[in-house]
C-alpha cells in the first residue's frame, strides 16, 4: 500500500486503517520527530508548521508554571506538549498542548499509564483515556480542529475539563469548558472569569507587555 509523504518531512504508512495501528507507529521508532500528528475520529492530522512562539509557546509556559504549585498540592500530574494521549471511546490518539491527569483517575482506571518497551519501571509512554483535563491553544494551522473536531473527540472520551485558548487577536480568549452530557458548557462566572472543577478555583487569563514591547502572560487563580 502506497505511503503519504506531508511537506517532504512526514512519511506516513498507507496501511494506519485503525486507531489501534495508529497507536503502535505513533510509538515506534519510524514515527516522525518533528511536528504533531493525531488521529481524530478515524482521520490522521498532520501539523508541520512551528509553534508561534508569543502566541503559543510562552503562553503554553506560563500556563505551566502557574498551574504547577496548584497541582501538585492537589496531587495531579501536568504534561506539556509530546505526551500522547489515546481513547477508544473518543476514537483519538493525540498530543495536546497541556494534560492533566489526577493520581484518583489513575488509581480508578479511568486513565491508564502504558509501559515503555522493555516493561522497566516508571517508564511510560503514553496515557490512555480520559484525562481530567485537557488544554488547547489555538494556531493558524488548527482552527477547525482544535474549535470543532478535538472538543467532539474529547467529549466522547470522557475528558472532565477541556480549556480553550486563542491569543492570536487583540482580545484573548479563554474559555474552560466542562463536561455534560450532551456536550462541553462553557463555565464562566458572574465576573467574568472562568471556574475549573478540576483545580477547585476560578482563572482569568492576562495579557500584557513587557519592558521590551513584547506578550507575557499570567493566569490568575482566585
Amino acid at each position: 500500500m502506497a505511503t503519504v509523504l506531508v511537506d517532504d518531512q512526514c512519511l506516513i504508512p498507507g496501511d494506519l486503517a485503525t486507531l489501534a495501528a495508529f497507536r503502535r507507529w505513533a510509538l515506534s521508532d519510524d514515527f516522525p520527530t518533528t511536528g504533531r500528528i493525531d488521529w481524530v475520529a478515524s482521520h490522521i492530522e498532520v501539523e508541520m508548521s512551528p509553534e508561534d512562539i508569543f502566541t503559543h509557546g510562552t503562553l503554553k509556559t506560563a500556563l505551566i508554571a502557574r498551574l504547577w504549585p496548584l497541582a501538585t498540592d492537589r496531587g495531579i500530574h501536568l504534561f506539556a506538549g509530546e505526551t500522547r494521549v489515546s481513547s477508544e471511546a473518543g476514537n483519538l490518539s493525540v498530543e495536546p498542548d497541556v494534560v492533566a491527569v489526577s493520581d484518583d483517575a489513575i488509581e480508578a482506571g479511568r486513565v491508564r499509564l502504558v509501559p515503555a518497551a522493555g516493561g522497566k519501571p516508571d517508564r511510560f509512554v503514553e496515557l490512555e483515556g480520559a484525562p481530567d483535563l485537557i488544554v488547547e491553544i489555538v494556531s493558524d494551522s488548527s482552527t477547525r480542529k482544535d474549535t470543532q473536531r478535538l472538543p467532539a473527540s474529547y467529549h466522547a472520551a470522557g475528558v472532565r475539563e477541556f480549556w480553550l485558548i486563542d491569543a492570536r487577536r487583540a482580545d484573548v480568549q479563554f474559555t474552560i469548558n466542562r463536561w455534560e452530557p450532551l456536550g462541553y458548557v462553557a463555565d464562566t462566572t458572574s465576573d467574568g472569569t472562568s471556574r475549573s472543577t478540576v483545580f477547585g478555583c476560578t482563572f482569568a487569563l492576562v495579557r500584557s507587555r513587557n519592558a521590551a514591547g513584547r506578550f507575557i502572560y499570567d493566569l490568575v487563580a482566585g
